[in-house]
């Protein structure tokens, strides 16, 4: 399994959030470009950024984007807002390795369907959850759509992967919902990345058993309850 830190970008600087709640902010860098070049050095092979304006529809980091990119010689994978093609392609060429699609690849499957056509293995699928149900736009809408179905319906696409948000744990560092997180990786043969309430090295390692293929680390990150060195040198695969 490979573990991924998260660059949330709100206003231009890197966040954390609580709850996926704008008022629920706890961090807040000003930098995100030297805290994306700090998890290179740290030994992390993979960065996971997202654009929470573009995701809420507050405006864009598609600037602090572009200069990740330039700056970071790793994969990365980039959300938050993507809802066309123009926007896939500039990221692409920009240097993104994978796009993240959530609100648009399930609300207009047709769509999504040739996205995935024209970049097989590129797109990951969001699926944020709350009991169960998908939610989109930035959190703030909760659809009558179970989870399980919607990964049965996609699956057969050529997509990356299948990003699994545990909305109601994010950033709590309670744990993450390990039922959820395996009843994912058992109903897919797509690679499964789990995110949300991750905290110690037991949910990483309760993940592993479980088949998720990797995990998005955030706040557990950001506040020192991981030791990000040790997390980079296990956790690379």
């Amino acid at each position: 399994m490979i573990a991924i830190p998260a660059v949330d970008l709100r206003e231009g600087a890197c966040v954390q959030l609580v709850g996926g709640e704008l008022d629920a902010e706890r961090v807040r860098l000003e930098d995100p470009v030297a805290v994306a070049r700090n998890w290179v050095a740290h030994g992390f092979t993979r960065l996971h950024v997202v654009d929470l304006d573009a995701a809420f529809g507050r405006g864009s980091n598609a600037d602090v984007i572009a200069e990740i990119l330039r700056e970071v010689d790793i994969d990365v994978q980039v959300g938050g807002g993507v809802r066309s093609a123009e926007r896939i392609e500039a990221l692409l060429t920009a240097g993104a390795d994978r796009v993240i699609v959530g609100t648009r690849a399930l609300e207009d499957p047709w769509w999504f369907e040739e996205m995935t056509s024209r970049y097989p293995q590129q797109l990951i699928v969001a699926c944020d959850v709350r009991e169960r149900r998908v939610v989109t736009r930035g959190w703030t809408e909760t659809t009558s759509r179970l989870v399980l179905d919607m990964v049965e319906e996609l699956e057969r696409l050529p997509i990356g992967g299948f990003l699994v948000t545990a909305v109601h744990k994010e950033g709590r560092m309670g744990g993450t919902d390990l039922p959820l997180m395996q009843d994912v990786a058992e109903t897919t043969e797509v690679p499964v990345f789990a995110s949300g309430g991750i905290g110690t090295l037991t949910d990483l390692h309760e993940l592993a058993d479980r088949g998720v293929s990797g995990c998005v680390l955030g706040m557990a990150l950001y506040t020192g309850a991981l030791d990000p060195r040790v997390i980079a040198e296990e956790f690379t695969a």
